[in-house]
């Protein structure tokens, strides 16, 4: 790992040295952009593993987008509360873990009502309807997740 550590403040220095304006903005919002790297990891990771099972272990559809998910979600969990929010208090990871859980339910039953408005009310194309509810939903996740499930009395901002 301190090969890793060492790369990554080398970037950084780089980064800041020459791109001042654009590093600056980027520290103000590094909250925000981990969320949606982090976001993405899991997405790929949930990719991943559903051609691992089902694709190279011959697994049963449902057994392997099942194992999938919960993966995945173990990993989003994971990097949202340590990476993006940087919460390291273990003793508040089963009580985050569950409200990650709710919120997750939540958010499933506000892309089925946004898409049912969308598509069926509005008449708005399907896939169109999903680019906007996902970015809606993904803007309500940041909020839960910063302010609720992983808050934290101290925000750093170097610039």
């Amino acid at each position: 790992m301190p090969f890793v550590n060492k790369l990554y403040f080398k970037f950084r220095h780089w980064f800041a040295q020459h791109l001042p304006k654009i590093y600056c903005l980027c520290d103000n919002h590094k909250a925000v952009l981990k969320f949606f790297i982090a976001g993405g990891l899991a997405s790929l990771t949930d990719l991943v593993l559903l051609y691992v099972f089902h694709g190279w272990f011959r697994w049963g559809l449902v057994l392997s987008t099942s194992l999938a998910f919960i993966l995945s979600f173990i990993v989003s969990f994971s990097l949202q509360k340590f990476w993006t929010f940087r919460n390291y208090d273990r003793a508040m990871a089963i009580r985050q873990f569950l409200l990650y859980v709710i919120n997750a339910v939540v958010g499933l039953n506000l892309n089925g009502l946004g898409m049912h408005l969308l598509v069926n009310k509005y008449k708005i194309w399907y896939m169109f309807s999903q680019v906007v509810v996902i970015v809606l939903i993904g803007f309500y996740n940041f909020i839960i997740y910063r302010f609720i499930i992983f808050r934290s009395s101290s925000h750093e901002n170097n610039c």
